[in-house]
């Protein structure tokens, strides 16, 4: 269902460009080159999935997590408020 000017589907293509722009965000932020085998904050050894999976990776799960709730971006998206529409 379209609402006022918007096509059919319009809602759906703002959501997947949102998901598309965090994914984009996420890979900029990775760091180039071999993993770690220690984490550089514990020194624990980091499992080789985690360092397969995420090339340039220097930390565990354990300091990632605290790390990322530390520094958690607390921006807003006004891509699809209302309000930023107004002004």
């Amino acid at each position: 269902m379209a609402g006022g000017w918007t096509r059919d589907g319009a809602v759906q293509d703002q959501i997947d460009d949102t998901i598309a722009d965090a994914v984009k965000h996420a890979r900029s932020n990775l760091l180039p080159g071999e993993s770690e085998k220690y984490c550089v904050e514990c020194g624990d050894e980091i499992p080789k999935a985690r360092r397969h999976a995420l090339p340039g990776i220097r930390t565990c799960i354990e300091c990632q997590s605290a790390h990322d709730t530390v520094h958690a971006d607390l921006g807003i998206n006004r891509r699809g408020c209302k309000d930023s529409q107004l002004r």
